[in-house]
């Protein structure tokens, strides 16, 4: 097997404007794993709330190539209890496992969701992400929108501007990025109204003294993004969240996503496959996921202006999976 990697610059098509900063570009590492003949692919993207250092990814590639490159070619979660051992961050694990799925697929020609025994009848469409704006822009953009679900952003508490939101009658995701106070968690959690959104992301900053103050049993559909990073969260959060957002980079890959949604099934979640600004090599890993899911939020590709891969693809919101081995991806 043979590692290679890249750092990759995606432009965005227009400012993303969340909680933590304003972004015109991402950078992600792309991993290719190559064996007799076939290629598979995997992305982490520079995240700075995450303090993710994609040159310093380089380097730990670099210490643990000779290792990857001599492994046998086993079954994906097999090979992934060996990732484990390497002791890698989450991101860079995410971006070889996904890399090693789509890899082990092409080599076997059969697609994830054969190898993972996964039949859908319908697939959840996708949100598109409405960037921190006046809320009268927000709305504009949602009205000239093709797509049927939207995730807006906020950075802080307007009860004026929620209720105008509330009052667009379309399918609308409240994300703050941890914006929010006890107070005004306490203010969606006693109004009836505030149910009509989809759910509610990362209320708060991340941790237990935030999100203690969250009740499940209320009318907000309170959704655990940073707050959930593996399933070792699962069962203390159960009392504040009724849904966890599911990105592969932050449990690492797709195996343990996998262990995630099934564990967090059981006890009674509802389940979001999300993602990062990625291209379609990330996206296409993500979106083998969505048939297990309740909600999606996969518009990373649809939000840059130079992807480099081919694979599967959201158009309008509508999941539209690769039929082709692995997790179908290509480089352009």
């Amino acid at each position: 097997m043979i590692l290679h990697r890249q750092i990759v610059r995606f432009q965005l098509k227009e400012i993303f404007a969340i909680a933590y900063g304003n972004y015109t570009f991402r950078e992600a590492l792309i991993v290719t794993l190559e064996s007799h003949g076939e290629k598979g692919y995997g992305e982490c993207t520079a995240i700075d709330y995450y303090h993710i250092n994609l040159n310093d990814f380089q380097l730990l590639l670099e210490q643990v190539k000779s290792q990857i490159e001599a492994h046998a070619i086993i079954h994906p979660t097999d090979f992934y209890r060996f990732l484990l051992s390497l002791e890698l961050p989450s991101f860079l694990r995410s971006a070889l496992d996904c890399a090693y799925w789509d890899l082990f697929g092409k080599l076997e020609r059969k697609s994830f969701l054969a190898l993972n025994n996964i039949s859908y009848k319908q697939l959840p469409e996708s949100s598109i992400t409405i960037s921190v704006d006046a809320v009268e822009n927000q709305l504009q953009k949602i009205a000239e929108s093709k797509w049927n679900h939207f995730k807006v952003k906020c950075n802080h508490f307007n009860e004026s501007d929620i209720r105008k939101l509330l009052q667009s009658g379309k399918n609308i995701a409240l994300d703050s990025n941890g914006s929010f106070t006890a107070a005004d968690c306490h203010w969606f959690e006693a109004n009836a109204v505030v149910s009509q959104f989809t759910y509610l992301e990362q209320p708060m900053k991340k941790g237990v003294e935030q999100y203690s103050v969250l009740h499940s049993d209320t009318f907000a559909n309170w959704m655990a993004d940073e707050d959930c990073q593996d399933c070792s969260d699962l069962e203390r959060l159960k009392p504040h969240y009724k849904s966890i957002n599911v990105k592969l980079v932050k449990c690492g890959g797709l195996t343990p996503a996998l262990e995630l949604i099934t564990e967090a099934r059981n006890l009674g979640y509802r389940i979001m496959i999300g993602c990062m600004t990625e291209s379609t090599v990330g996206i296409s890993a993500g979106a083998v996921l969505a048939p297990l899911c309740d909600y999606a939020d996969l518009d990373g590709a649809n939000l840059i202006a130079n992807d480099i891969a081919k694979g599967s693809y959201i158009v309008n919101g509508k999941i539209q999976l690769s039929e082709n081995h692995g997790l179908g991806i290509k480089l352009i």
